[in-house]
This record gives C-alpha cells, sequence and structure tokens, in this order.
C-alpha cells in the first residue's frame, strides 16, 4: 500500500510539472502577441 501511495504521489507531482510548464508557455505567448502588436500599434504612430 506504501508503494502505491508513493508512485501515485510521483505521478501526481509529474503531472502538475507538465500542467505548470504548459501554462508558462501559454502565458509566453501571450506575452509575445501583445509585444507584437504594441510594436505595430507604436510603428503607425
Amino acid at each position: 500500500m506504501r508503494k502505491f501511495l508513493i508512485a501515485t504521489l510521483a505521478l501526481a507531482s509529474l503531472a502538475a510539472c507538465q500542467t505548470i510548464a504548459g501554462a508558462g508557455r501559454d502565458m509566453q505567448n501571450a506575452g509575445s502577441a501583445v509585444t507584437h502588436e504594441a510594436n505595430k500599434a507604436q510603428a503607425k504612430m
């Protein structure tokens, strides 16, 4: 039972790491899009 619990916790922590990494990539892509649009707007001024 103890090994099962440890394995389950290990898998859950790995899944959480992947989720956090995915969220970080999404935020980075959103930031890049905002920067791109801001540069376009500034170039029109």
